[in-house]
């Protein structure tokens, strides 16, 4: 349940100069589409982990590793929190799908960011608020950013059986199951 690679999109992205792309991965405190039958939203702090480690971080198109843009171990992505999210800066090499992402950024054909994460146990916190499940993401591993045509929030299966894990839990804890078990429990004795 924790540990799986997820993806989230969204973000901010700009072509700050020929050949450079900046912008944000993520925004803080804001909550997310419906991600098939829970919202989250990112808490400020939850990449800090992942930045101060050593574990590179690779800048791909379109969650393709097979089209590398940057990465944290070479200095050509850069990424830092700041009050607003994750921010990243990155030099694109020169090959041929860089140069068409950059291309198409400029004219505002692609304009999304996305990011693709696990979360370690007690990463994240599930509740129920104004009878929605929400996430928090408190602390994230980070693997990836990615500039992306389609920012829309993806629904992950790895999400849902997060999700069905705090239900079952909250299922278990709760006074009127317990009853009714105990009393399916004696009824079969």
């Amino acid at each position: 349940m924790t540990n799986s690679f997820e993806i989230r999109s969204g973000g901010i992205l700009r072509a700050a100069s020929p050949g450079k792309l900046t912008g944000y991965a993520a925004v803080f405190g804001a909550l997310s589409q419906d991600l098939g039958g829970f919202v989250e939203r990112i808490l400020p702090g939850a990449f800090s982990k992942s930045l101060a480690g050593t574990d590179p971080i690779v800048g791909l198109f379109e969650h393709d590793r097979h089209k590398v843009l940057g990465n944290t171990r070479s200095g050509t992505l850069k990424l830092t929190e700041d009050h607003h999210g994750l921010a990243f800066e990155l030099t694109l090499p020169d090959v041929t799908y860089a140069r068409d992402v950059g291309v198409l950024v400029e004219r505002g054909d692609i304009a999304g960011c996305s990011f693709g994460f696990s979360v370690p146990a007690g990463g994240d916190h599930w509740e129920m608020r104004d009878g929605t499940l929400q996430r928090d993401l408190i602390t994230v591993n980070l693997s990836e950013v990615t500039i992306t045509s389609n920012p829309a929030y993806l629904d992950t299966e790895v999400a849902k059986r997060s999700m069905e894990a705090w239900r079952f839990n909250e299922c278990i804890n709760d006074p009127l199951y317990i009853d009714l078990n105990r009393s399916f429990w004696m009824q079969t004795l």
